[in-house]
């Protein structure tokens, strides 16, 4: 065996052993990950909410970044922002996950925060009304309530960046399929993270992840459908996005993990919107998992540094 090849050996050798290494670690993650959201979720609807809750409190407790309360008529909204200078001109309208049955604002500032400190853009999010108390369309109408409420305080629709996980990304499809119905001007840009594009469930992943996924499965999943559109046609694309009609959108990012089961909504609604020639980009992390992006870990410090380039990339 000459040099060359012995070289080309040890390449070959140090790739195995990394990727090994780097298999390793992530199932420990995920191990946490699973055990971390265990504590969590509860049978009680309400206790699982006041966890959550609990939890964005406790994660967000940071002097770099300001929280202020606002009433979006007699809805309960978060402004949030860096504690220094920062841009003015764009913001950023979050829409926040939960399976449309959970979540709020003190539990999104799991990621408002981060969206603040990465862009220096205030964020706004909103508390939409949670089923099964509240289901569909209530949590449609309140995001347009938001969406109205910043072109109240005189930003554009092109000065504003919508953003959403899980079920968020749902809403926040849903909200600007409902602005191009309406015929109104539409956002910059979206940034979606492990979006809930299709509540008939028949994306690839909920078979080929099913078992892998340590936050969601699909008796979750049935169980939110059910809170949320029980006896509603499940592809309306104000319920399940991936059906609807994509042309003019504007630019679309995509962030989704590799080891979870709504992987297939994101890959599909990618093709939709590529079919539709929406400027779009997908990243899909490996190893991760559903809204990694909410946890204290280097891949999802990166992905929210990726989702700042896009909206700098789109604000220019």
């Amino acid at each position: 065996m000459d040099d060359r090849e012995m070289n080309e050996n040890k390449v070959y050798k140090y790739k195995i052993l990394n990727k090994e290494k780097n298999d390793r670690r992530n199932q420990n993650l995920m191990q946490l990950i699973r055990r971390a959201h265990g504590l969590v979720e509860n049978a009680n609807i309400e206790k699982h909410r006041q966890s959550q809750d609990y939890i964005g409190t406790i994660l967000s407790n940071t002097r770099d970044i300001n929280y202020r309360e606002v009433d979006i008529d007699g809805m309960y909204g978060e402004w949030v922002s860096v504690n220094r200078a920062h841009m003015k001109k764009y913001v950023i309208l979050h829409c926040h996950g939960g399976g449309y049955s959970t979540g709020s604002s003190l539990y999104a500032r799991t990621l408002t925060s981060k969206f603040a400190a990465v862009t220096s853009m205030d964020v706004l999010c909103f508390d939409y009304r949670l089923a099964p108390e509240h289901p569909y369309p209530a949590a449609s109408e309140d995001a347009m309530k938001a969406w109205d409420y910043l072109m109240l305080l005189g930003y554009g629709a092109r000065d504003v960046i919508i953003t959403g996980d899980s079920a968020g990304g749902n809403l926040a499809l849903s909200l600007v399929l409902r602005l191009k119905e309406q015929g109104r001007l539409l956002p910059r840009g979206i940034v979606l993270m492990s979006p809930w594009t299709d509540l008939c469930s028949e994306g690839e992943s909920f078979l080929t992840r099913g078992e892998v996924d340590p936050v969601l499965d699909a008796a979750y999943i049935d169980r939110m459908v059910h809170a949320y559109a029980e006896g509603q046609d499940l592809k309306d694309p104000f319920i399940s996005p991936l059906y609807g009609d994509f042309e003019g959108f504007p630019p679309v990012y995509i962030q989704v993990g590799e080891n979870e089961i709504l992987l297939s909504d994101s890959v599909r609604l990618h093709q939709m919107l590529v079919d539709a020639n929406v400027p779009v980009k997908m990243d899909t992390y490996p190893g991760m998992w559903h809204v990694f992006q909410m946890s204290p870990v280097k891949t999802a410090r990166d992905a929210m540094n990726k989702s700042a380039e896009f909206i700098y990339d789109i604000c220019r």
